[in-house]
């Protein structure tokens, strides 16, 4: 659609992506504005689509970032980036907005010389709509892990570019 740009994520733009993420914190997780407009400082690629109908928050190797999916990935790889959230709005599902951004991330990826595409999916609480959506993308599943104390648990995924 016309009005499915991509655009940079930013300050302006912040209160609508904070007020989506919180609306999906089981599965992302909750932010303050501090920690948001941090993250989007740090960030290697920070995207949006329309007034808070999507977004996507993602890191290099060389982030200053503490979250233990991305740590995992660290620890293994010595160059990637890591997919930190993806969140499409109810409202603006089914027009392809997750795969709009994802091919955005992939094309910057390659770009700066990255080969591989890291994320992590929760298997508990499952997400099977990330599930489905994440292997259509060719991700192959690299890993699992409970975390914050064992109350989740998520599937580490990879693709290579």
């Amino acid at each position: 659609m016309a009005n499915d740009v991509i655009q940079a994520v930013d300050a302006e733009s912040h209160a609508t992506i904070l007020a989506l993420n919180n609306d999906h914190a089981q599965e992302l997780s909750l932010l303050s504005a501090e920690d948001l407009a941090q993250m989007v400082a740090g960030a290697f690629h920070a995207r949006r689509i329309g007034e808070g109908d999507a977004f996507l928050l993602t890191f290099d190797q060389d982030a200053d970032y503490s979250s233990p999916n991305f740590l995992w990935f660290k620890a293994r790889y010595p160059r990637f980036v890591y997919v930190d959230r993806i969140v499409v709005s109810p409202k603006a599902r089914g027009r392809g907005l997750a795969r709009l951004l994802y091919e955005d991330l992939f094309a910057r990826a390659q770009e700066a010389g990255h080969q591989r595409i890291c994320c992590e999916v929760n298997a508990e609480p499952p997400n099977p709509a990330s599930d489905a959506f994440h292997a259509a993308l060719g991700f192959a599943e690299v890993g699992q892990a409970a975390i914050h104390g064992g109350t989740k648990t998520v599937r580490y995924f990879f693709r290579a570019l």
